[in-house]
Order: structure tokens, then C-alpha cells, then sequence
């Protein structure tokens, strides 16, 4: 079978750079994932930096370009990745579609508008937003608990979410709440709706911002609340679900399972314990959003895992989140 050639645009962190680190789970950048595939050949890179021009080529000697269309001419990739800042990826999906690339990863969040989303999401290519955690077995794995209701009935869900000591909670918002958005939909299948905001304002460095609202369908309607922090010297990214029988734990480092048993503290009632149960093992989520490109080239009718309406759905909830005001 034909290797299928993938070119990148944009050479940072996430495309190449950050393969280098010696604590994480490999492959752990665009560039790396793609070496690592069978059924693909990484062809090129392209960015306006020339110092990530020449790390790229000398990482995994391949040529490199000033700009993107000049790449695309000269070797038609069948799969274009895009990890570029927001602000340019309406530009680039609309110029891989006019040059017939057949699927495109996207770096999240999807856009840095919802209008620009929107406009990605009607373009006639296929994109898939690198929402990781879709493709990472241990998302998948507290998926099925969920799925199967081996907890019970999902009743709430809170979520905490520090990035460090220095940065705009609004910045950490957009950045990494992308991932944990998009990671809430993913797990219960429900769609996010914003309904109230306190706490240190958005544009602030300092404190917490709490945020309030539903995951809802048609059918169903489950509050969620998140906790939004600065000033943290460390970072945090964890779901905890709330369900009639127990309780499930997922997060950055955390897999936990707490079920329902007698309680050894009082007479006829019930408490939680921890299961044994833990996750080992690599998530594999580079490598697995990669072969869902694959199989999107392969498959012409075939349905990104983590397309661009879900990135759409994720910029559509952070932009109902009003920075300024700090009671909405």
C-alpha cells in the first residue's frame, strides 16, 4: 500500500520540538507521531521561523519552507497538520482545501473566533482537532465506565484546572480548557452550556475563577462546575464524575474508580472505597489521532473521531464564557 505523505506548517513545540523531552510519552509531537506510522512518510515542513526551520530539518532531515503553499505545490500531501497559532488556522484549512489535501489535523482550540470555526467547520475537507484525550486509552477506558453505567446514573461533574503560576486565567482558559471542554463532551456525550461565572475575573493572573453550567442534551441535564486557577506553582487538569453508585477520577496523572459498599464507619450506611483498579501503560493518543487521519485518507466517507464540528462545539461554549464581567 502507498505511504501516504503528511506535511506540517508551523514547526513548534507541539510539531517537533517538544519529541526531544525525555518524560514524555513518545510519540509526542506531530512530527514524531508521523515517523512512527507505518503508512506514513513525513514529506516537509513549513514556518516563517527560520531557527524552526533548520531545528526541523536537522531533527528528521527533511526539507523545509518559508511558507505553506509553496509546500503544499511542490509535494501534495495527502494529510496536511497545522500547529500554528489560532489566529492563522482558518488560513490554512481554507488553503488545503483549495490544493485537495484529503484530511487535515488541526491544532486546538480550532480558531481563535467562532466565526473563524465556523468557517472551518463548512470547508469541504476534513479536519480533525487535536483533541487528544479522544484518542488516549485511558479516556477511552473511563469512557466505557461511564458508557455502561457501572457507576450508576451520571448525576454531576467538577473539574479543576491550574497551569501554573504565571498566566492569564482567560489564556489558560482558551489553551488548555479546550482539552477539558472538549474532553467533558467526549465522556458523557453531552453538549456544554455556560451559566454562570465568580471569582477572580477572567483577565486576572491571580486567584479563582469558578464556572458554572450544564451538560445537557434534548434528554438529559447534568450540572458541571469548574474550577478555574492561578498563582498555582503546579499544574492540574482533572474530571471528577459523580454517579449514583460511585465515583470516577481522570485527569493528568489520575485513573480512580471509587464504587459503593457498606460502610465500616457507621451502621447502615454506605461508603466509597477505592478500587484497585489503575491504568498502565502508554494512552498512544499521538499515534492514534494520526491513524484516524490515516483511515479518513483511506475512507473517504469515513467520520473524524475528533472533528472540526467538535471543535466548533468546544469554541461556541469558551466564547460564552464573557471575560469581562464577573457575575455572568
Amino acid at each position: 500500500m502507498e505511504k501516504i505523505a503528511v506535511a506540517v506548517v508551523g514547526l513548534g513545540r507541539i510539531a517537533s520540538l517538544l519529541e526531544d523531552d525525555p518524560l514524555r510519552e513518545k510519540p509526542c509531537t506531530h512530527a514524531g507521531a508521523v515517523s512512527a506510522d507505518s503508512e506514513c512518510v513525513l514529506a516537509a515542513g513549513a514556518d516563517i521561523d527560520e531557527t524552526r526551520r533548520g531545528l526541523f530539518a536537522e531533527r528528521w532531515g527533511r526539507p523545509v519552507y518559508a511558507d505553506a503553499e509553496t509546500m503544499l505545490k511542490a509535494h501534495a500531501p495527502g494529510i496536511l497538520i497545522i500547529a500554528t497559532h489560532p489566529d492563522s488556522h482558518a488560513e490554512y484549512c481554507a488553503l488545503a482545501a483549495d490544493r485537495g489535501v484529503s484530511a487535515v489535523i488541526c491544532e486546538k482550540p480550532l480558531a481563535d473566533s467562532i466565526d473563524a470555526a465556523r468557517r472551518i467547520a463548512s470547508l469541504p475537507v476534513r479536519v480533525l482537532t487535536n483533541h487528544e484525550r479522544r484518542y488516549s486509552a485511558d479516556y477511552l477506558r473511563a469512557k466505557a465506565v461511564l458508557d455502561e453505567r457501572r457507576l450508576g446514573m451520571l448525576l454531576s461533574v467538577k473539574a479543576v484546572l491550574y497551569m501554573g503560576a504565571k498566566r492569564r486565567l482567560l489564556d489558560v482558559l482558551w489553551h488548555d480548557g479546550t482539552h477539558l471542554a472538549d474532553a467533558l463532551m467526549f465522556l458523557t456525550g453531552l453538549g456544554m452550556r455556560h451559566q454562570k461565572k465568580w471569582g477572580s475575573r477572567l483577565t486576572s493572573r491571580e486567584g479563582t475563577a469558578y464556572l458554572m453550567g450544564y451538560l445537557e442534551s434534548m434528554e438529559e441535564k447534568k450540572p458541571f462546575f469548574l474550577e478555574l486557577g492561578g498563582k498555582r506553582d503546579h499544574l492540574a487538569f482533572e474530571l471528577e464524575f459523580s454517579c449514583e453508585r460511585g465515583r470516577l477520577r481522570i485527569g493528568n496523572g489520575v485513573f480512580e474508580i471509587w464504587e459503593s459498599g457498606a460502610s465500616p464507619y457507621a451502621e447502615g450506611f454506605r461508603s466509597l472505597r477505592k478500587t484497585p483498579e489503575v491504568f498502565e501503560g502508554p494512552t498512544g493518543y499521538f499515534a492514534n489521532m494520526l491513524r484516524d487521519a490515516v483511515a479518513c485518507v483511506r475512507d473517504p466517507a469515513r467520520k473524524p473521531r475528533s472533528s472540526a464540528a467538535d471543535g466548533l462545539r468546544v469554541i461556541e461554549y469558551l466564547n460564552s464564557v464573557r471575560p469581562w464581567d464577573s457575575s455572568s
